[in-house]
């Protein structure tokens, strides 16, 4: 059978890669590793997206009874990044394949520089066949150690290596149109082409022990890996041959289709990028002017501005009823937006005593909703 995708990151979660349990499973994970091998075999480039670190460390050490501190989860990862990627290294050591760990953070993807730096280090690794092995860097990082960090992660690495397709590896057969742990009645959603509140509030009670982010963390990761044109897939990491099938275009689990018109590489970094560090709320005919004819947005068509940012920050651009249409980097800060909000273009100077353009988020750094 043809093999459907060139370019695959596939994301294993911690409940994956322990069957469960406290302690990594190796017999499993040799087996993952061997469906990856013979698709590397076969031409394809495989990008790995791991959890574990912190089940790795407390493995290591013998299982203590600890804190739940951010500082002992931050010990445990440090103590657990090593054995992981020691351990990752010898499966696919078995293969004859070699792994290059990446560690990164939100900091890595905020920065544009570093964002380019490591998508180059990424495509270095892909084009002398080796198996690029990423986790967030647990041990340094702060708010980043949180429910369904590396489901957002594995998402943000398919924008940055262009691929084809994320496979997200969980100990559910996939999204369910109510919790299957609570209702026996639970129906498998096959195939999804469109992300909306209703599917995003069915994803919000799929429970807490699914891996370590819950179902809600990969609709998200969903929604930004299908917006850089990479389909998605949710599957049981325990189905017999799931990496292998799903690469064949097989029908397992549920299925998100890649949006047609896939962002291009700038505006893919400002998904994967900075935060919003506040809100623009836009008038009627600002809204429409975003979303229907690819308009910047002017100072004129502001009609409220919130929060605390300065110039070059990421702000988020709502409607009066508080929905969210897009986001972008601003030009002017929070003050000068509340000086300026309804004013003409040509005003702005005369208003401010200076000024940084005509245009408060410039349409090539805006990205739609």
């Amino acid at each position: 059978m043809t093999i459907k995708y060139q370019r695959i990151v596939v994301k294993l979660g911690t409940s994956v890669l322990t069957s469960g349990g406290n302690s990594l499973d190796r017999a499993h994970m040799v087996e993952l590793v061997r469906q990856m091998a013979y698709l590397h075999k076969q031409g394809c480039e495989i990008i790995l997206c791991t959890s574990g670190a912190i089940a790795a460390g407390r493995e290591r050490l013998g299982f203590p009874q600890l804190s739940d501190s951010m500082a002992t989860k931050q010990m445990l990862a440090a103590v657990g990044q090593s054995q992981l990627i020691q351990t990752w290294e010898n499966l696919f050591n078995i293969y004859g394949l070699h792994v290059g760990q990446m560690l990164l953070t939100r900091a890595d993807l905020d920065d544009r520089e570093r964002y380019l730096n490591a998508r180059d280090m990424l495509e270095t690794l892909l084009k002398h066949k080796i198996i690029p092995v990423i986790n967030e860097n647990d041990a340094v990082a702060t708010t980043e150690i949180k429910v369904g960090d590396n489901d957002n992660l594995s998402a943000l690495m398919v924008g940055l290596a262009d691929a084809d397709i994320l496979m997200l590896l969980t100990d559910q057969a996939g999204l369910y149109n109510a919790n299957p742990r609570t209702n026996p009645d639970a129906q498998l959603i096959s195939h999804v082409d469109v992300i909306d509140d209703a599917l995003k509030a069915m994803a919000g009670d799929s429970g807490t022990s699914l891996g370590t982010g819950g179902m809600a963390t990969k609709i998200q990761a969903a929604e930004i890996a299908r917006r850089s044109g990479a389909v998605v897939v949710i599957a049981a990491g325990v189905e017999p041959n799931v990496i292998i099938n799903v690469s064949h275009g097989k029908s397992i689990g549920t299925q998100f289709s890649a949006q047609s018109n896939p962002l291009e590489s700038r505006k893919r970094w400002l998904l994967a990028g900075p935060g919003p560090q506040g809100r623009i709320v836009l008038d009627d005919g600002a809204v429409t002017a975003v979303l229907s004819k690819g308009s910047s947005l002017l100072a004129k068509g502001i009609h409220e501005v919130k929060g605390q940012f300065h110039r070059g920050d990421m702000v988020i651009l709502s409607n009066k009823q508080g929905a969210e249409i897009a986001r972008g980097l601003v030009r002017y800060s929070v003050d000068d937006l509340d000086k300026i909000k309804g004013l003409h273009s040509d005003q702005i100077e005369s208003r401010l005593g200076y000024g940084y353009g005509k245009v408060v988020v410039h349409r090539n750094n805006l990205v739609v909703r």
